[in-house]
C-alpha cells in the first residue's frame, strides 16, 4: 500500500495574539500558497527565531492563525538554537523549551511551543479503512532507492477533512533520498 510523502522545513504556527504582535493590530496573515492538507497555507510572513545559541532568520508562518504557537524545527536547528526540542506530535508543546520570536512590527518571548515534528501519515477515513489503520495507531514506512529506510514509528492521523501525505522533517527525508511527492510504502502495522 503506497503513499506519497512531503518534507516539511522549520516553520511555526502562530496565535492571533502573536500575530497581531508580530506584525500589527488588526493584521491578517498573506497567503502564498497552499499545502496539501485542505485549509492549510504557507504564509508571506516569515519570523527570526532567537534562541540562546543562535538565531534561524526567515522562518516561515503557516496559516491559518491557531489557539496556541507553535515552532516546528529540525534536530540540528535546534541545536543551532541551543534548545533541547522535544520530538512531539503536533500541539503537544508542554514542557517544550521557547525562544524569542522577532517580526517587523514587535517580539513574542515564547514560554513554550518548540518542537521537532513526529513523523506522521495524515489520511482521511476512506484511506484509513483502506490502509486497514485508525486513528493514533503507529506503523513503519518504508521508502525506496538508493537510500531506502524504514521510518519506525509513524504515527497515524486520521480525520475525515486530512488528505493522504505522509510528512517527515527535511533532514529525515535528505537521508532517504525522497522527495516531495515520492511514494512510500506502509509495511507494519504496530
Amino acid at each position: 500500500m503506497k503513499l506519497p510523502i512531503a518534507l516539511s522545513n522549520r516553520h511555526l504556527h502562530l496565535s492571533q495574539e502573536h500575530i497581531e504582535i508580530l506584525f500589527g493590530k488588526g493584521y491578517e496573515l498573506t497567503p502564498s500558497k497552499d499545502l496539501s492538507q485542505p485549509g492549510q497555507y504557507a504564509c508571506e510572513e516569515k519570523v527570526d527565531l532567537v534562541g540562546p545559541k543562535g538565531t534561524l532568520k526567515g522562518v516561515r508562518v503557516l496559516g491559518p492563525a491557531r489557539k496556541q504557537t507553535q515552532v516546528e524545527v529540525s534536530l540540528a536547528d535546534a541545536r543551532a538554537l541551543g534548545v533541547k526540542a522535544p520530538v512531539r506530535d503536533s500541539g503537544d508543546i508542554d514542557n517544550s523549551p521557547g525562544a524569542k520570536l522577532v517580526g517587523p512590527a514587535g517580539e513574542v518571548e515564547l514560554e513554550k511551543g518548540i518542537i521537532v515534528a513526529s513523523r506522521h501519515i495524515h489520511m482521511n477515513m476512506e484511506d484509513a479503512e483502506k490502509f486497514g489503520v485508525k486513528d493514533m495507531d503507529i506503523v513503519d514506512v518504508e521508502t525506496g532507492g538508493e537510500r531506502a529506510v524504514v521510518f519506525k514509528n509513524v504515527l497515524v492521523r486520521a480525520n475525515p477533512s486530512y488528505a493522504l501525505e505522509m510528512h517527515v522533517d527535511l533532514e529525515e527525508g535528505n537521508a532517504a533520498g525522497v522527495a516531495n511527492g515520492d511514494l512510500v510504502e506502509l509495511i507494519k502495522i504496530g
